[in-house]
Order: C-alpha cells, then structure tokens, then sequence
C-alpha cells in the first residue's frame, strides 16, 4: 500500500512522529465518564487469574499451578485471586472490582489471531466485520463525548471505525526539539489538514509531559500515562491498552505471576492518576480466549476457550464474583479440555458500556455486536 503524507500524518504513531502526532479531536465534555478498555494479547489463563479453589477438580488438574493460591486472597467461598494481584485484592474489598469467569466471546477455535479478531471486532467470526466495538461506543455516545485514544503503536482494531479516534506510544527515539516543533508547524502552516492535525499532535505531547521519556517501558508507566490522556477536561473519553505476553505455554507459574504483577501495577497507576475521575471510571479487562484446564508436560497451559473478564473502577458495582460455574470435572470440559463457556462475553461488555454511560442496554447491545444476534446485556455491573 502507498502511504501519502497526509495518510502517515492522519495515522502518525508508527515513525519517528509517532510521540508527536497522533490524530486527536478534543471538545468541551458534557460528562466525567471514563471507559477503558485493557486487551490481555495471547490468552491470558482465567483459572491461573481467578482460581476456583472450592472446585473439587481444581487443585488435582492444576497441581503445582494451583499451589500459589494458598496465599491469594479469597474471594468468596469458590474463588481465589491470584497473589500477584495485591491491589486488585484490595479494589475487591473496597468494593472497586468484579470478576466474571467461565466467559468467552463467540469465537471457538484456538487461533490467537483470529480470537483477537473476533473479540476486538464484536463479530461471530474472524475478519466478518470490518470496524471495532470500541470505536461503535464511542458512535453512540454525545458528540462532545466521542474522543477515543489508544495506548499502542497503532490503532487497534478494537478501535477502529467511523469515530476518528487518536493513538499515542512512547518513542524510543530522542525527544524532538522545541526548534524541530517550531519548523514543522511553520512548514504546515499554510495547508489546513496538516495544521489542524499537527496542532492536535503538539497538545498531545503537552498532556503527556515528562512520561515520554522514559518510554513507557513498564506497566506503571503505562497506567500513569493513560490517567494523563484521560484526566484532563479536555482529554479521552475511551481509551484502550494493549499487554501482551499472556500465552503461557511452558514455565506458566513464573510468568504468568510477573504478568499479573505488572497488571496489577497497572491499575494502581491508572486509579492514582485519575485522582476523583476514578469514581466516575470503569476498566474493562479481557482476553480472546483461556487456556487448557491441565497442565502440559512443559509446566504451561495451551489454548482453550473459556477464560475470566474483570471491571475495575469507582462506578463499577464491585466486591463481587460473577459465575455461572459449569465445573472442572472431565465430564464438564468443553471439548474434554477446556473450561466451559456459561456467560456471553459480548452481554458482559454491552451490559457494563450501558450502565456506565446510562444508554438503554438493548441500544448499546446492538450497536456493539449488530451480528451476533439477540444479545441479553448482564445487568447491575455499574454503580449508577
């Protein structure tokens, strides 16, 4: 594909602009609500997440996997956190998390590009449907409202769509100058599209101070940089990181702890630097699939189906486990493997966007997943 000057521009986080000009549109905000959306890239392991520990089947099909939860924080008489989710313990017990297990998007094979697809399109399979469901909120909310930003390289497809949307990565490279700035803007100054965008990039750079110069390089840094673009009157509405590193397949009992401490982390910072807007803030975390229910021979777990989703935040109705839990015996597998799907990852979606933006939920159920079918949202997720 050709890329124009003004495509590189428009789409400007790929290059050397990529700390500079992301495209941006700000307006006045007629409301405080914030939607973040984090993706856990590879099929993050809902039962190495969220253990259900009361589950007779749980600890002899995870053996040393389910050894760390003898010092998770318990949940309720089923579930056990992860204890690398320290803080996460501690939104549960203020009443700021809610978990949902056994869910799963549409989407029932194993294939992470493909389940990524499904999950960020809002579609029944990969490559059906053309634009994000992120980007399909931000069509239904006011239009002061519709100011979308990811925290990624590019735009992912999650946000991707009608809504011009903005994307902002720490660079790696040396911070341009403020005499490179003056130059760019005095060379586009006389054609209008480039100005605009190039401007918006400028105001862009200024939210994010500072957090550029470490690139961002950890998840810390990356839940301060989203509160940044978030924060401020003028800043995003809905935003949307991207983790990686979540296929476990050998050695899962270290890794996947270093992740959950990094996510962990993560939502610490985004909570600290969102300051009183947390109250009026829900994060969405979810995966495109789990993983196996045993064990492999090299101390990981492969891809499977169902898996766990969580909400986080001061309007999320929280302290609570969601489950319709379908059990861990081998009669109870999907497929004789995995984790069986019993909630509707979509339903879950559309029913926590609905309250927490106050749109009638059967609205927001059909702009988010228009080819899925009936969708019956979940209800009583937000604080409203």
């Amino acid at each position: 594909m050709i890329v124009t000057r003004r495509r590189f521009v428009s789409w400007g986080s790929a290059a050397a602009l990529s700390a500079l000009a992301p495209r941006i549109a700000f307006a006045a905000a007629p409301t405080d609500r914030r939607f973040v959306f984090i993706i856990q890239r590879g099929a993050a392991d809902g039962l190495g997440t969220l253990a259900p520990v009361g589950d007779p089947a749980f600890a002899p099909a995870r053996g040393p996997l389910a050894e760390d939860f003898a010092t998770g924080a318990k949940l309720d008489g089923m579930f056990t956190l992860h204890p690398a989710l320290a803080g996460v313990a501690g939104l549960y017990k203020g009443g700021e998390a809610l978990f949902a297990h056994a869910v799963a998007s549409p989407y029932r094979d194993r294939s992470h590009f493909d389940g990524q697809n499904v999950l960020e399109t809002g579609g029944t399979s990969a490559y059906s449907v053309k634009d994000g469901w992120l980007n399909r909120l931000l069509g239904v909310l006011p239009e002061p409202e519709k100011r979308g930003m990811a925290i990624a390289a590019t735009v992912p497809m999650a946000l991707r769509g009608k809504v011009d949307v903005a994307s902002y990565a720490p660079s790696a490279l040396p911070d341009a100058s403020d005499d490179l700035i003056a130059r760019v803007t005095t060379l586009y100054a006389s054609d209008p599209q480039l100005h605009e965008l190039w401007e918006q990039a400028v105001a862009t750079r200024q939210l994010t101070g500072d957090l550029a110069a470490n690139n961002g390089q950890n998840a810390a840094a990356t839940g301060t940089l989203a509160a940044k673009l978030l924060a401020p009157a003028d800043g995003a509405r809905v935003a949307m990181i991207e983790t990686g590193g979540w296929d476990t397949h050998a050695g899962q009992r270290g890794r996947l702890a270093a992740q959950l401490k990094g996510l962990d982390a993560m939502i610490g910072a985004l909570k600290a630097g969102m300051g009183p807007l947390w109250s009026d803030t829900m994060v969405l975390v979810a995966t495109e699939f789990g993983r196996t229910v045993a064990v492999n021979g090299t101390g990981g777990t492969d891809h499977g189906t169902a898996s766990a989703a969580m909400l986080f935040g001061g309007a999320v109705k929280g302290g609570r486990v969601i489950a319709d839990w379908p059990g861990l015996t081998q009669a109870d597998l999907y497929e004789g493997r995995d984790l069986k799907p019993t909630t509707s990852l979509d339903a879950f979606i559309a029913g926590a966007a609905a309250e927490h933006f106050g749109i009638e939920p059967a609205r927001m159920a059909k702009a988010l997943f228009p080819t899925v079918g009936p969708v019956k949202p979940v209800e009583g997720l937000a604080r409203v």
